[in-house]
């Protein structure tokens, strides 16, 4: 495992929470591999032992906690801010894991800084965090990504989406013009909109809001599609449910009618409408005869047996009976007794209404309204209900908690002196008059954005929509208030983020003109020689250096240099070592004295920063025709003879700079002649790979320097260039690529 760790590209950390649970202030950083440890700074066992805080401020560590708490069997990302061992801090996206095999009192914590060049990652997060479910296909329909919130929906995990078609969440209970009109609509417009009836994993059905947008490449051809659902179920199912309540209602009143009737003093029935046969299924030949407690449920009959002895009129009692089916019958009926002048009982009539329709609408209405109340109490949204004067009518949870007021504080109330900062209530009540003498509103029916208070006079962002209803002669309105803190936050830190990105563009683009400035500006060409290079960053600035330049009248100097690394500090550190080197000018020095000083002048620097240097410095006696010449650890140039001679790779030992602060360096010696060519290059040439992850090789250089050998410099260069673009199948290096190619020339 330890050696695997160090193999990682990834910025890694073993941490030990001790417990899971406990707090984050007692985390501690077990290990560091070498990428982590460069990234803050530090070497690899200064972090080990360390409190978490050593990299993450004390305010952090809630967002840690948090992420901990979340974590289950997949890793938890957050975004946090990192501290260097300079404690400088920098944004970056945390990821927590447990540690294979391990107890799981130890986690890994993988760091990506963010970048330019991972701009991505903050987007991706955004999406992966957003309430509504994303998908996006091909343009042949395949499923390429989904997001957490389309998981939930659907019930089936990413790798079960993934490749394959929406179409296996179809229902089956929507026709297949439904989806071709879907389809056809996204080819010809790009857009599309509308509901769907989809199958959960487990079964069940769902309906769902689907917007679908196409995605076109640069040629502006239709390359992925982009559907963002909302799971409008409970809103369907509300709008089903009061639609069945209605076609009830209609068919209870279709059948409602009266039933008469006379009953002897006893309480036999004597006369019974026809309407019976309606309400209770009976004809009246079976009702006549009858007692009226016969037809009564058994709870009702012993609670009415007194009734046709009392004497007394009844009104609006409510009867229970079973019909001839055997379902529930409720009747309010009404009686009156009919007596001589005596007083004597004669009969009794009365009327029963069938209310039954009438109850269970009333039941159903209740269910409704309380499914409408959970509706709104568990909307993610506050949902405030006012009248026309302006009081609040009904205040959700999501309200209460949005802007402090409880329900019970609030309805009754004027809703601008609850949530309207008091600069803007002058307005709103002017609005609503207008609206009320007009019916006209710039900002009814839409979704706006406001500013709102709290309870404790705080301002915040919000997204507000308010539709008004007309009842009688009045109208309410209601309004939904989402918070939009968090949005705008994220949106203030995109700009700056993209303020920031520009800045350091701009800054790359300057220290990439003045790293371009340090290298030579020009060829050398003389009669007896000439000299040219050329320099290829893998990045906006390198790391790479070549320099030739005249010494003194008699000796001209070639140096070729790679600093670790191609980026802002290899960068700085080629332009120290050409000052270095430059300085020496019009100084007698040998190759190997002018690296031996440059190892020492730059150790401390290189040693601080985790950076090395290998060179190659050449000098040549231009009267006497000889190479002198030192190397730091350098590819070897070669030597490609005049005499078709093999080519000669040009070495001599020495250790990279930076490595050792006193090393004493060889130095050889070469005889130019006529005709004779020579290569420096960097490693970037002959370690660069192509798809098949296959290096270059010096042995396609050798080749490739051997059919140019009677080129002119630069277009050996050329060759060079077009075989590596060639071989990559890019134009772009993972690596600095430098090539300097010196021409002896003939007498």
């Amino acid at each position: 495992m330890e050696d695997l760790l160090e193999q990682l590209n990834f910025n890694l950390l073993i941490v030990r929470i001790g417990r899971r649970g406990c707090e984050a202030a007692d985390a501690r950083i077990r290990r560091v591999n070498r990428t982590a440890a460069q990234l803050l700074g530090y070497q690899e066992a200064e972090l080990a032992d360390q409190p978490l805080t050593a990299i993450l401020e004390s305010r952090e560590l809630a967002i840690w906690q948090q992420a901990l708490s979340d974590l289950k069997a997949s890793d938890n990302c957050f975004g946090a801010k990192v501290i260097t061992k300079q404690r400088l801090s920098f944004p970056a996206v945390l990821s927590i894991s447990p540690l294979p095999q391990a107890s799981d009192e130890d986690f890994v914590l993988v760091i990506q800084a963010l970048k330019s060049s991972n701009d991505f990652l903050v987007m991706r997060r955004v999406v992966e965090q957003s309430a509504n479910a994303v998908m996006i296909t091909d343009r042949d329909g395949v499923i390429a990504y989904v997001n957490p919130k389309f998981t939930v929906m659907t019930g089936y995990s990413s790798e079960e989406l993934l490749g394959r078609r929406p179409s296996m969440l179809q229902s089956g209970k929507m026709s297949g013009d439904d989806y071709r009109a879907m389809w056809n609509a996204l080819i010809e417009s790009g857009e599309w909109q509308g509901e769907m009836l989809n199958k959960h994993k487990d079964g069940h059905l769902y309906w769902v809001h689907e917007s679908v947008s196409a995605i076109r490449n640069s040629r502006g051809e239709i390359s992925h599609f982009l559907a963002i659902e909302d799971d409008v179920s409970q809103r369907k199912a509300t709008e089903m449910a009061l639609e069945e309540s209605e076609q009830r209602f209609r068919q209870m009143a279709e059948l409602s009618g009266e039933w008469l009737w006379e009953q002897d003093p006893q309480g036999y029935y004597l006369y019974s409408s026809v309407a019976v046969e309606q309400i209770l299924g009976l004809s009246q030949q079976q009702i006549i005869g009858k007692h009226y407690t016969e037809l009564l449920t058994a709870q009702d009959k012993q609670a009415q047996t007194t009734f046709s002895n009392s004497q007394r009129s009844f009104h609006a009692l409510v009867n229970h009976y079973r019909h001839k089916d055997g379902h529930l019958v409720i009747t309010e009926s009404t009686g009156l007794p009919l007596t001589d002048a005596n007083g004597k009982l004669l009969k009794w009539r009365g009327v029963d209404r069938d209310i039954t329709a009438r109850m269970q609408y009333q039941n159903a209405l209740i269910e409704s309204e309380k499914r409408t109340r959970l509706i709104l109490e568990s909307s993610i949204n506050a949902i405030v209900i006012m009248d026309a004067y302006g009081m609040v009518t009904d205040w959700n949870q999501r309200a209460e908690t949005l802007f402090g007021w409880s329900a019970q504080e609030a309805i009754g109330r004027r809703l601008d002196r609850l949530i309207i900062p008091e600069r803007f209530r002058a307005a709103h009540r002017q609005g609503m008059q207008q609206f009320l003498k007009t019916g006209q509103s710039a900002i009814l029916n839409r979704q706006i954005e406001q500013i709102a208070v709290r309870r404790d006079g705080s301002e915040f962002p919000v997204e507000l929509s308010i539709s008004p209803l007309k009842l009688g002669n009045s109208y309410i309105f209601s309004g939904f208030i989402h918070d939009i803190s968090s949005r705008k936050a994220a949106e203030q830190r995109i700009r700056q983020a993209q303020v920031e990105l520009a800045v350091a563009q701009n800054e790359l683009k300057i220290a990439q003109r003045i790293q371009a400035n340090l290298l030579p500006s020009s060829a050398i060409a003389t009669d007896q020689f000439e000299i040219t290079g050329v320099c290829l960053p893998a990045d906006k600035v390198g790391g790479d250096y070549y320099d030739y330049f005249y010494r003194d009248a008699e000796h001209v100097d070639i140096v070729i240099a790679d600093v670790s690394g191609h980026s802002i500090g290899p960068s700085l550190f080629m332009a120290e070592t050409r000052s270095a080197l430059r300085v020496q000018t019009g100084s007698p020095a040998s190759p190997a004295a002018s690296l031996s000083a440059l190892n020492q002048f730059l150790f401390d620097d290189l040693d601080h920063a985790d950076y090395f240097i290998s060179l190659f410095y050449m000098q040549i006696d231009l009267s006497r025709r000889l190479m002198h010449f030192a190397n730091a650890g350098h590819p070897p140039p070669l030597l490609c003879p005049s005499n078709n001679a093999d080519i000669v790779e040009l070495d001599a030992d020495g250790l990279l700079i930076g490595v050792r602060k006193h090393v004493e360096f060889a130095e050889q010696t070469a005889q130019l002649n006529d005709g004779d060519l020579v290569l420096f290059y960097t490693d970037g040439l002959i370690e660069a790979e192509n798809p098949q992850q296959e290096f270059f090789g010096i042995q396609r250089v050798k080749h490739i320097l051997t059919a140019e050998r009677e080129s002119e410099p630069q277009a050996v260069i050329d060759a060079l260039l077009a075989a590596l673009v060639d071989f990559c199948q890019r134009d772009n290096f993972h690596d600095d690529v430098t090539l300097v190619v010196l021409r002896w020339k003939s007498a």
